[in-house]
């Protein structure tokens, strides 16, 4: 969640059959470039099978923190429930 780096920093891809889902919005300034977070979660979108990408609309960074002036309560709404039947589906 709020950014991505490739799995090359932590030293090789990404794991074979490990879930992966990322959120991010769309015009965050701290992920996209220079930052480099926008390419790299598009990049394991269409590399890694089980990934799952989701871009909410907005230019905020960290959105699901609602005791930030960033939060935006329909985008962390949404992300919850994703997460959550993300995490149905992996326990």
């Amino acid at each position: 969640m709020h950014s991505c780096v490739p799995p090359s920093e932590f030293g090789g891809p990404w794991p074979e059959g490990l879930p992966l889902q990322i959120h991010l919005m769309e015009d965050d300034e701290f992920v996209l470039p220079p930052e480099g977070d926008l390419e790299a979660a598009r990049e394991l979108d269409a590399t890694v099978e089980s990934a799952e990408l989701f871009l909410y609309p907005g230019d905020r960074h960290l959105f699901t923190d609602s005791g930030l002036r960033d939060h935006d309560a329909e985008a962390a709404a949404l992300l919850l429930t994703r997460v959550l039947g993300f995490l149905d589906g992996v326990a």
